[in-house]
């Protein structure tokens, strides 16, 4: 089930625990992905908060975001980018997309097979996307006061096996939010610190998994396509030579 959009721009923009969920998965992003340059990028959930940093660069950024969410003009202060759509049916051509960023999205759906289908049809051949959802293992998804503790959470086994399913290939993996999901004042303030001593920590120890996939696109492999190809039909075959 989604969250509403008002809830979760209230949770990273107004609180100081989603300011600091923000930037410690945006960072994390960042390691894998540091540029977009002359990429189109297209972000779907509530993925709005991590696509700043590809906004001066990119070909161009869209954020997607599902009717059942809503949606929310931004960036602020600026041309907007982000548009309402239809959780299946996502209003961008075929192949047109080189990255995108899922964020609130695949643990909100009912249908997680037909959504990713839906970024895999997107996505150009060699694209990549990023998957970021609740750790199953952590402690964010275990906190309701959190977005993380909301829809279905991931073990890595269970996200990467629903990739391969519908065409992607898993490349990297990465975890984020070793702080503990706290408003109080003192944690707040050990999240910095903690997100970097979380590099040294087992990997399910981080709230949200984030994984890297490629869509690979194989060359036909049907029985005597070579064949067929090294043999043209020609225009008048089958048709009686004139004597």
């Amino acid at each position: 089930m989604h969250l509403d959009v008002l809830d979760l721009r209230s949770f990273y923009y107004r609180t100081g625990l989603g300011r600091a969920a923000q930037r410690a998965i945006r960072d994390k992003m960042l390691t894998l992905w540091p540029e977009a340059l002359g990429q189109s990028v297209v972000g779907f959930g509530f993925a709005a908060p991590l696509l700043r940093p590809y906004l001066a660069d990119a070909k161009r950024v869209v954020a997607l975001m599902p009717a059942q969410q809503g949606v929310m003009a931004w960036p602020g202060g600026a041309e907007n980018v982000s548009t309402l759509c239809q959780e299946l049916r996502w209003p961008l051509a075929t192949g047109m997309a080189d990255k995108v960023v899922m964020l609130h999205g695949l643990e909100a759906t009912e249908t997680p097979g037909a959504l990713i289908e839906e970024c895999w049809r997107v996505l150009g051949p060699g694209g990549r996307a990023l998957f970021i959802v609740p750790n199953r293992a952590g402690l964010w998804s275990r906190v309701d006061g959190t977005p993380f503790g909301h829809g279905r959470p991931y073990s890595l086994g269970q996200l990467e096996a629903l990739l391969r399913q519908q065409g992607f290939t898993p490349e990297r993996h990465v975890s984020a939010l070793y702080a503990t999901p706290s408003q109080q004042r003192f944690w707040l303030r050990m999240a910095p610190l903690m997100e970097d001593f979380g590099r040294h920590l087992p990997f399910l120890a981080g709230g949200v998994l984030m994984v890297e996939a490629s869509k690979q696109v194989y060359a036909p492999s049907r029985r005597g396509l070579r064949d067929m190809v090294r043999r043209p039909l020609r225009v008048l075959e089958g048709v009686p030579q004139p004597s």
